[in-house]
C-alpha cells in the first residue's frame, strides 16, 4: 500500500518530468523574452547580479512574466520552502538572486530538485503531520504535509506558465521567420 509520502513523490517526479521536457528545449535567448509590453521579468541590478520586479501586493492588471521571471519565481519559493523545512527562516524574495540565462538558471533548479528529493527522502509519515506556517504564515499552520503538495501543485503551475511561455517564444519567432 502506498504511503502519503510515496502519493507525494510520486505526485512531484510526474511533474518534474513535465518540467524537464521545457527544460531541456530552452536556449539562453528564450529566457528574458518579453511576451507582452506588461511583464514581470529580471534586470541586472547595482551589483551586477539579477533583480527580480516583485510587488507585495499584486498589481492589477497581472503583469505576464518573462521565462526569467518564472524561473526566478520558482526559486525563491522553492528554496523559502527547503529552508523551513530544514527549521531555518524561509528567504525574502530579494534574497533569491537568479543565476542567468540558460544553463546557470537550469542547473539551479535541478539543484533544487535534488535538494527537495533529500528533504522528502528523511521524512516520515509521522514528520508529514509536523506543524507548518510556510506558505501560510504564523496565523494558518498547516502540516508539513500540506507544505509537500503545495509544492506539487506550485511546480505544475510554474511548469505550465513556463511552458505555455517557451511555446509562444517559439511560434512567434518561427512565424516571424516565414513572413
Amino acid at each position: 500500500m502506498a504511503t502519503r509520502l510515496d502519493l507525494l513523490r510520486d505526485q512531484f517526479d510526474l511533474t518534474w518530468a513535465l518540467l524537464e521536457l521545457h527544460l531541456d528545449q530552452l536556449a539562453p535567448e528564450d529566457f528574458r523574452w518579453e511576451p507582452a509590453a506588461h511583464c514581470w521579468t529580471v534586470r541586472p541590478g547595482p551589483d551586477g547580479g539579477w533583480v527580480a520586479d516583485f510587488a507585495e501586493v499584486e498589481p492589477e492588471p497581472i503583469p505576464v512574466p518573462t521565462i526569467a521571471w518564472t524561473t526566478w519565481h520558482l526559486g525563491w519559493w522553492w528554496s523559502a520552502a527547503l529552508d523551513h523545512l530544514r527549521g531555518d527562516p524561509p528567504r525574502a524574495h530579494q534574497d533569491v538572486r537568479w543565476p542567468g540565462d540558460g544553463a546557470p538558471t537550469t542547473d539551479w533548479l535541478r539543484g533544487l530538485r535534488t535538494e527537495w528529493l533529500a528533504a522528502l527522502d528523511r521524512l516520515t509519515d509521522a514528520d508529514l503531520d509536523a506543524t507548518a506556517t510556510f506558505p501560510w504564515g504564523e496565523q494558518a499552520p498547516k502540516t508539513v504535509a500540506h507544505t509537500a503538495a503545495w509544492v506539487n501543485a506550485e511546480l505544475m503551475k510554474n511548469t505550465a506558465e513556463l511552458g505555455q511561455l517557451r511555446l509562444l517564444r517559439t511560434a512567434t519567432t518561427t512565424r516571424k521567420g516565414r513572413e
